[in-house]
């Protein structure tokens, strides 16, 4: 708990640590080895109700949490890679052995319906506006039903293409954005 590991992530810590929550077994000065991650990975398969794995080669310690995912009846989503790449090798054999295939953000929220479930007002079917932080609220404003690249966003708003492309998913997880083939974004409501 007070020893961060790996040591850049000091800053992801500290806002975890000031806006959720961060718990571990392990006792004060214990660093991180070999046998704790896998440990680890039990507990946040445990927490999670959906393990999702985006890359993994064959001896990755995320085919671990999905495993222990799995075994605990939670859901186990995988994101689909090159066939000859090393580093898809493990989420292809996920969705062999019955992880849910995830190729987009629609996938992952019909398995959370019952939170975004949208109530009935009147005749049409609405949702609360969600809180924005501030690059997506910067991303949202620029976003309407014309189709804009990650290119053309990050020239709008002035953020990092790693920035925007956080902010984008984020975007999509609230249903605020649509990707579009060619990883084309617009507003969706």
């Amino acid at each position: 708990m007070d020893i961060v590991y790996p040591s850049e992530n000091a800053d992801l810590f500290k806002r975890i640590s000031e806006n959720g929550a961060v718990i571990t077994q392990f006792p004060f000065g214990r660093r991180g080895d070999k046998q704790s991650f896998p440990i680890r990975n039990r507990i946040v398969a445990g927490m999670a109700r959906v393990t999702m794995v985006v890359e993994a080669n064959r001896a990755s310690g995320a085919l671990i949490t999905a495993t222990l995912a799995a075994e605990y009846g939670r859901g186990v989503f995988a994101v689909p890679g090159r066939i000859d790449s090393p580093r898809s090798a493990g989420c292809h054999d996920l969705i062999r052995d019955g992880a849910q295939l995830c190729d987009d953000t629609d996938d992952v929220l019909e398995e959370f319906n019952h939170i975004f479930a949208p109530t009935k007002v009147g005749s049409e079917e609405s949702m609360p506006m969600p809180k924005l932080n501030g690059h997506e609220e910067k991303i949202y404003v620029i976003l309407s039903h014309e189709e804009l690249t990650v290119d053309e966003i990050v020239v709008q708003t002035s953020l990092s293409a790693a920035e925007v492309t956080v902010a984008l998913l984020q975007l999509e997880l609230k249903r605020l954005a649509k990707q579009l083939p060619g990883r084309l974004f617009v507003r969706a409501r």
